[in-house]
């Protein structure tokens, strides 16, 4: 699925126009990132959690090469599905 016919859903399941569905979904990935950004969590019971989760500096290769390198240490996005999400999914 993608974003156009994620909004489709949105406005079918909720009984809203198109464009108030695109304001809604935008509004709502823009609270989650702007959080993240802030270091908090987001938890919504039965669906999941967004967290930032921190990888650690490794070493890797280039493939074209087989040079070793090292791989900087970033933060990246983890979600973790809620309990009554795993079990519909199943």
């Amino acid at each position: 699925m993608n974003k156009s016919e994620l909004i489709n859903a949105i406005a079918e399941k909720a009984g809203l126009s198109k464009a108030d569905a695109k304001k809604a979904l935008e509004a709502f990935t823009g609270a989650v990132s702007d959080a993240l950004v802030a270091g908090d969590k987001v938890a919504l019971v039965g669906f999941g959690t967004f967290s930032i989760n921190e990888k650690g500096e490794r070493t890797g290769i280039n493939p074209a090469t087989k040079e070793k390198i090292t791989i900087a240490a970033k933060k990246v996005v983890k979600f973790k599905a809620g309990a009554e999400l795993a079990e519909k999914v199943k």
